[in-house]
């Protein structure tokens, strides 16, 4: 027959020593964890989240999504498990907060990061702006395009709701900046289609002390004071107007920097035509310009036959190392990034 009568000793297991099991193989959390919850009560600004702690945690409606959200509906469903970010330590009453916005940010500047290393071309719908520029989302974070770097004759605010390709110039999630350019995106895909020795027409956009940006098909190239003509020339005011309509070698492609450097020097019969006869310079522009890429590829062929020449001889004669020219042979100010 059992004894019904056995103190707490004999029975050797009390509510106190209950309670301590309970503290020993209690979870430690921290603000900073992610860890997998269950949703068990959705409420209109929030929800109730079983994490293993001994009180539900508790995620607000702000916290749900990366972007706005109106219904907790909209994120959560009722039984189900998925990641959360543990946004703060326990309040009074030993509940936690939590977050799901957090872990999108984090792993959205993790993929912006990796398209910029990838030199990759983004989309995207401009949803506002202002003075400075305009604003975009990319992977659900907020982007800037400066105003120098928005490719298009429209008022800045008729860009709202169209999309856009993009080219990340900074990436910075310490400093919460997503800087990208409309520019560079349409300059790469317009040198996708230009060549070095290629003959364009465009138009004098602006003219600056050091050069002329001239239009050509809707991107930006530099017509830099040193090569309008073999002529020395004081200003290039000196040669053009705004609307101009000119026709231009293209002598350099930077898809890096997004810059086309344009020349009308190499296209002169004789030095100073630009200056003198610029009618003849543009009747003669495409016989002149393979003549420069005559030279260009004897030059490049010339390089390459050192190349092989310097795998049998030892030393090669300082004369036969002749560089290519310089595309621009002047620096150009910082200021052409306008």
């Amino acid at each position: 027959m059992v004894n019904q009568n056995l103190t707490a000793t004999e029975i050797g297991f009390t509510h106190e020593d209950f309670a301590a099991l309970l503290d020993k193989y209690d979870y430690h959390f921290s603000p900073g964890d992610i860890v997998p919850g269950t949703v068990f009560s959705i409420e209109p600004r929030g929800a109730l989240i079983d994490i293993g702690a001994k009180t539900a945690a508790y995620i607000p409606i702000q916290e749900m999504s990366i972007n706005r959200v109106d219904s907790p509906e909209e994120v959560l469903q009722s039984n189900e498990t998925r990641e959360f970010f543990i946004l703060t330590d326990e309040n009074e009453d030993g509940q936690l907060t939590l977050s799901i916005r957090r872990i999108e940010y984090m792993r959205a500047w993790e993929r912006v990061r990796q398209l910029q290393a990838e030199d990759a071309t983004v989309r995207s719908g401009v949803f506002a702006t202002n003075r400075g520029g305009a604003l975009v989302r990319i992977e659900g974070l907020r982007g800037f395009i400066p105003g120098s770097h928005i490719s298009t004759r429209k008022p800045k605010e008729e860009l709202v709701g169209e999309e856009l390709p993009l080219k990340f110039l900074e990436v910075d999630e310490e400093r919460n900046r997503l800087v990208l350019s409309h520019r560079r995106a349409l300059v790469e895909r317009k040198m996708n289609r230009l060549e070095v020795g290629e003959v364009v027409i465009g138009t004098v956009r602006g003219i600056k002390p050091y050069g002329a940006f001239i239009d050509i098909g809707g991107v930006s190239g530099l017509l830099h004071i040193s090569e309008i003509s073999h002529e020395h020339i004081d200003t290039p005011h000196s040669v053009f107007n705004v609307n101009d309509e000119v026709k231009v070698m293209i002598i350099d492609l930077d898809a890096e920097r997004g810059r086309i450097s344009l020349s009308t020097k190499q296209l002169e019969p004789e030095p100073g035509d630009m200056i003198k006869n610029r009618d003849l310079v543009y009747d003669k522009a495409e016989e002149m310009a393979a003549k420069y890429r005559e030279q260009l590829l004897a030059k490049q062929q010339g390089i390459t036959s050192v190349a092989v020449d310097a795998l049998v001889e030892e030393e090669i004669p300082a004369a036969i190392e002749e560089e290519i020219p310089a595309a621009i042979e002047e620096e150009i100010p910082a200021a052409i990034e306008e």
